[in-house]
């Protein structure tokens, strides 16, 4: 997975989520797309054993069901350790 560009991680959670069938929040506009980042770029070829992303849901998700709907869509390599409300 170290491989994988930015975008390209920003697409594959994307599409994750929208096959979980989470009640993503979207941003309003011409091309609207799920509300959500990661809060770190990492450089082509750098590993990370800890990333932090942020996730817009229209409602309420507990943090465990998110977390399990997630990782089923997700390929091997990518794991979710923790998930919380803020």
């Amino acid at each position: 997975m170290k491989f994988i560009s930015h975008l390209d991680l920003m697409r594959l959670f994307t599409r994750a989520m929208r096959r979980a069938g989470l009640p993503l929040k979207m941003t309003e506009g011409f091309s609207p797309h799920p509300k959500f980042s990661i809060k770190k770029a990492l450089k082509l070829g750098v590993e990370s054993d800890n990333e932090e992303a942020e996730v817009g849901v229209r409602e309420f998700i507990r943090p465990q069901e998110l977390e399990e709907r997630l990782q089923k869509q997700l390929p091997h390599g990518i794991l979710i350790r923790e998930s919380r409300l803020s």
